[in-house]
């Protein structure tokens, strides 16, 4: 039986008692001293661990390898996770909120807030306005954008709002569709115009299991179902189970419908290796506080060159129409959230796009494929290539209501202390998320896939 972890003070870096025995808490074989490397960074003591300690390590080689062969390298994953600050208390599996910043992202964003902070007004009115169009501009660059195709947002969701109530073209009596699998406050920015512009509001209910085939089929269906469609939401990579959509194909067959795509892809960027271009659409929002690791607040809106005059400026602003600024006004932003970005963008390049895709891949396979399969443990995103990347969910003998999956959260972190989080609004029942990340290690995804064998077996 996997027996309950106790938090003790360490005899010595990397040990933990389980059910009264002292022990290994990453095992060590086939990874050697990697996995008591990413333990010992795991059982320190977080208020010796500062976070200027751990930004003046030494800087990270980007590996070099075929790219299956280094997502399960422990060893050099190992000196990644040794980049971040993060509790003992439990293992964190449910990284899909925010991404934590590496060491030297969080020791530049406390050096970014000392300095505005010295300069006052004077930064805010001297100074602000080119560091922010730098920010911007690297922004651009790292999504294989135009810069004035960019503004800076506090996040996915505020450019997305701001996208789906701005856009000018709908007229009483058209239609605007979204998936159950897009996020809730999108659905709700959706409903708002059946008020705002007179609109009928349309719901799809996406295929499960799903595969690119049946879901483009279903929202080919569903346009040709409704004529008078002109706007479809489209979630990349959903946050409910984790499955990424053919958003390209599908922002293709709406448009030879006469339909625009608005994309969610505030989960895509930095979880696996994409291009705005990839997307194909020519109105997309998304975060850099997720899969980037900026701080918190920080995400984007893209415009596509020539469809500026489609969105409204905000509320009326006086900017430019030709400037995509005017689009979205945030008021008084933290100056130091944006001027850390450049260094969370370095710290993604400095290990790889495909690399790190790679690793948070490897990481959700290694517990799926222990699982799948197993009476009672139902996968809900498949393991085909393109359709999933870190994000996966299940339910635990076909249920699908709020109490049951809560309930099964809960014993995940009391009896073994793996964090995760329950998700709703999947038109087939509700279910449990999980997300590693870089901080995780192999034998956190083994010790998940041997609770949930053994939460399986208990029925």
């Amino acid at each position: 039986m996997l027996g309950r972890r106790v938090r003790r003070p360490c005899a010595s870096p990397g040990l933990w008692y389980i059910n009264g025995m002292l022990t290994r808490r990453s095992f060590i074989g086939a990874s050697g001293m990697a996995g008591l490397a990413m333990a010992t960074a795991r059982c320190s003591n977080p208020q010796s661990d500062t976070t200027e300690s751990l930004a003046e390590l030494p800087p990270l080689d980007q590996p070099n390898g075929p790219l299956a062969q280094v997502a399960g390298d422990e060893t050099y994953w190992g000196r990644v996770a040794a980049r971040y600050r993060v509790t003992p208390e439990y293992t964190n599996m449910e990284a899909g909120y925010f991404g934590v910043m590496a060491a030297p992202v969080l020791a530049e964003f406390h050096r970014q807030i000392d300095r505005v902070n010295y300069q006052s007004s004077y930064y805010a009115r001297r100074v602000w306005d080119d560091e922010f169009e730098a920010a911007r501009d690297r922004v651009a660059r790292f999504l294989g954008a135009a810069p004035e195709e960019i503004v800076l947002t506090r996040g996915a969701t505020e450019a997305l709002q701001r996208l789906i109530v701005q856009y000018n073209k709908l007229r009483p009596g058209d239609e605007v569709m979204y998936a159950d699998l897009d996020y809730g406050a999108m659905q709700y920015a959706m409903n708002a115009l059946a008020d705002l512009k007179g609109v009928t509001v349309v719901r799809i209910d996406l295929p499960e299991p799903a595969t690119a085939d049946a879901v483009l089929r279903t929202y080919e269906e569903a346009l040709d179902a409704h004529p008078k469609a002109r706007l479809l939401l489209l979630t990349d990579l959903n946050n409910k189970t984790g499955l990424i959509i053919p958003v390209r194909e599908i922002t293709a067959a709406a448009r030879a419908r006469g339909v625009d795509t608005i994309v969610d892809a505030a989960h895509s960027f930095g979880q696996y290796e994409l291009t705005i271009d990839d997307l194909g659409a020519d109105f997309v929002g998304l975060n850099l506080h997720k899969w980037l690791g900026a701080p918190l607040g920080a995400g984007a809106m893209y415009i596509k060159q020539g469809r500026l005059p489609d969105i409204d400026r905000m509320l009326g602003d006086d900017g430019p129409l030709d400037r995509i600024e005017s689009r979205m006004h945030t008021g008084t932003t933290n100056f130091a959230t944006f001027l850390t970005v450049p260094t969370a963008l370095d710290f993604h390049d400095s290990i790889g796009s495909a690399y790190k895709a790679a690793r948070v891949r490897y990481l959700r396979d290694r517990w799926v494929s222990a699982v799948r399969g197993t009476p009672g443990v139902d996968i809900l995103t498949p393991d085909d290539a393109g359709s999933v990347a870190a994000i996966t969910s299940f339910r635990l003998h076909g249920r699908t209501g709020k109490e049951e999956n809560q309930a099964i959260v809960q014993e995940l972190f009391d009896r073994y202390q793996l964090f995760t989080v329950w998700r709703t609004g999947v038109a087939h029942g509700d279910c449990v998320r999980v997300t590693p990340a870089l901080y995780n290690s192999s034998s956190d995804a083994d010790r998940l896939a041997a609770a949930l064998k053994e939460m399986a077996a208990r029925g």
